[in-house]
């Protein structure tokens, strides 16, 4: 069952016309019930999922990947001032999971570059003490703890994720933060990925649902969409509903397009 059961606003706020609460996925918020561990928010761009989902990370006070915490990143002060207003319901709360906005994953990648680099210049200096105190055991056993450190992430992440092309860093990505019984809050991580890699993503969210984990997906990809049995709630109503996989916009325009591309193309 999921972690996270319901989210809806608390009540007795005044009304704000500022942003976001004059975002109308907002405004119009009403309790959402979340009964499936997959969860996906649908809607055009500026239909307000993904402030939906920033509120929902700052409100469960999620642990983010790649950005500042979210208590401290400028661009989430509008979450915060979200977070403040929403009531989220529990099951039972969790310490596992994260948040990841895609334009995140990149910030990852330079944050572990950075990492390794500041690591190798206190090896480096302590190298030096150690070559002017060759008999130093204290410095030894602090060079071997900091290489140890290093090796943690390289073994972990790779030497440098920005080798690897965009998809590959993000699946690799996946493959070593996800644990069972996380919540994890997914702001279009289709934007790295490959049609085929959205397949092998798929293949993993399966595999950590039945590790009690749940996921909240903000997402234009059909591809992503068509996990089986997974909760769709669009953002294009007022208030926000759940659809069907087979009434969104976005199954119905893909398909048409791939059914007959030049007739869409005849009208640019």
């Amino acid at each position: 069952m999921p972690h996270l059961k319901a989210i809806g606003k608390k009540t007795g706020a005044a009304r704000d016309d500022s942003f976001p609460f004059n975002v109308p996925a907002v405004r119009h918020l009403e309790r959402l019930e979340l009964q499936q561990p997959v969860t996906f928010f649908v809607g055009e761009n500026g239909s307000g999922k993904s402030t939906l989902l920033e509120g929902i990370a700052a409100a469960s006070n999620a642990i983010t990947v790649g950005g500042d915490d979210v208590e401290r990143d400028e661009t989430l002060e509008h979450a915060r001032l979200l977070a403040s207003r929403l009531r989220l319901e529990w099951r039972r709360k969790t310490g596992r999971g994260f948040f990841l906005r895609a334009e995140d994953f990149f910030n990852f990648g330079r944050r572990m570059l950075r990492t390794q680099a500041e690591l190798d210049e206190i090896i480096a200096r302590y190298e030096d003490d150690l070559a002017a105190n060759p008999n130093d055991e204290g410095i030894k056993r602090a060079i071997g703890y900091i290489r140890g450190q290093k090796d943690a992430i390289v073994q972990r992440y790779g030497a440098n994720l920005d080798h690897n092309s965009h998809g590959e860093g993000f699946m690799k990505l996946f493959e070593t933060r996800l644990v069972p019984g996380g919540l994890y809050l997914l702001d279009e991580p289709e934007a790295a990925l490959s049609p085929l890699r959205q397949l092998a993503f798929l293949s993993q969210i399966k595999a950590m649902t039945a590790q009690n984990c749940q996921f909240l997906i903000a997402t234009h990809s059909p591809i992503l969409m068509a996990f089986p049995d997974a909760e769709i709630f669009s953002f294009d109503e007022k208030p926000i509903k759940i659809v069907d996989y087979e009434d969104l916009e976005h199954v119905r325009l893909t398909r048409a397009f791939l059914s007959d591309p030049q007739a869409f193309l005849r009208r640019l």
